[in-house]
């Protein structure tokens, strides 16, 4: 008779692809599938449920945009049972707030994932204080934090009282994100972008974290001194609308490229000069692995996360954050400069081939698993 798998529910808020939800990806497809089943469950639908249904994996959408919607914790519970789950994973805060009641209901392990905290030093006094007395709640009640950075785990330990956590980094498919592969296509004709054009990408999420009007701002001078240069922003969120506004104010029409999330990120790197993530705060993003991956030259933050990858001038460039004036100065280094974009490009790559391999990752989340399981 056959040994029954062991079912790992994988649970995040979202189902557009953003640093969290490419983890899942990456996760799903690359778990051993002899010995684990995995699901996933997202409370809204978009690109990552489109890319598991293309890959056969199971998974499920309990719609919802509220925290605390206490009219889903039923839903998730009979989701849980009838699918017969043996461990969750969770992803992020806000899917904890939806999932850890039905979990611990059913005396299932839980294992969380903090991709970044909610807290941040920008917020005001009561809203800080509020979140990191829930992260405190939420890391004490679970059977394992993974924390995926060591910064990100030091942010843990300086805010919560005895915040314990195992630091396990993101990993990338070095396969799937190689400049060597022949399959690659390039997009530009398809975003009518010039062959000629030097293209500075921004891949992810349209919000406050990811600084996309500064970038903006500071792409003005790029503008001014090459008129063949392109922004190519690429991805949604609640600051969209007001990026679109501050491009035409500034009359960057023609400079810069808007494109909704897309799940084709290596062509569109492919694609791609410079890659530039100017974030006001992060985890351990994903998105810099993998431009960092495809050879390609990155700006980058000192912010937890990318300040773990980048060594400035070695393998990237690193600002200090919210700095528009070093932004144009760092993007239009690299764009004057091939020498220096084609060793950074190098090095970029052999870090994540040293470092950052989806295998390990995956390989040390197993054995979390198992170890909950054995013991529990």
């Amino acid at each position: 008779m056959e040994k029954k798998k062991i079912k790992i529910l994988q649970a995040i808020r979202q189902g557009k692809v953003g640093g969290g939800e490419s983890h899942i990806l990456s996760l799903v497809k690359h778990i051993d599938r002899t010995i684990f089943e995995p699901a996933v469950l997202s409370f809204t639908d978009g690109q990552m449920i489109t890319e598991l249904n293309h890959t056969g994996i199971e998974n499920f959408v309990i719609p919802s945009e509220k925290p605390f919607d206490f009219t889903t914790w039923n839903k998730v519970k009979k989701l849980m049972q009838q699918e017969q789950v043996d461990l969750v994973h969770i992803h992020g805060t806000r899917a904890t707030s939806n999932i850890y009641w039905a979990a611990k209901n059913l005396h299932l392990p839980v294992v969380y994932t903090i991709h970044g905290w909610s807290f941040h030093d920008d917020q005001s006094f009561f809203t800080k204080k509020a979140r990191i007395l829930f992260e405190q709640w939420i890391t004490k009640k679970t059977n394992c934090n993974i924390s995926v950075s060591a910064s990100n785990q030091n942010t843990g330990k300086a805010n919560i009282p005895n915040f314990s956590s195992t630091v396990i980094y993101n990993g990338i498919d070095v396969a799937h994100f190689n400049p060597a592969n022949t399959d690659r296509r390039c997009v530009r004709r398809e975003l009518n972008i010039p062959a000629d054009a030097f293209v500075t990408s921004f891949i992810g999420r349209v919000t406050i974290q990811k600084n996309p009007l500064g970038l903006i701002q500071a792409f003005k001078k790029v503008a001014e001194a090459n008129p063949k240069a392109i922004l190519l922003m690429v991805g949604d969120g609640d600051l969209k609308k007001a990026a679109i506004q501050s491009v035409k104010e500034l009359g960057l029409e023609k400079s810069v490229v808007f494109e909704n999330f897309r799940t084709d990120v290596a062509d569109i790197l492919f694609s791609s000069d410079v890659y530039c993530l100017p974030s006001l705060w992060e985890g351990f993003p994903i998105g810099l692995l993998e431009a960092m991956a495809m050879s390609k030259p990155v700006i980058a933050t000192k912010v937890d996360g990318s300040s773990e990858i980048i060594h400035h001038n070695k393998n990237g460039l690193l600002i200090e954050p919210q700095q528009d004036e070093a932004l144009s100065t760092a993007m239009l280094e690299l764009m004057n400069n091939e020498t220096l974009r084609t060793a950074l490009g190098k090095a970029a790559r052999q870090t994540i081939t040293d470092n950052f391999d989806v295998c390990k990752m995956t390989r040390q989340i197993e054995n979390i698993y198992s170890n909950i399981l054995s013991n529990n």
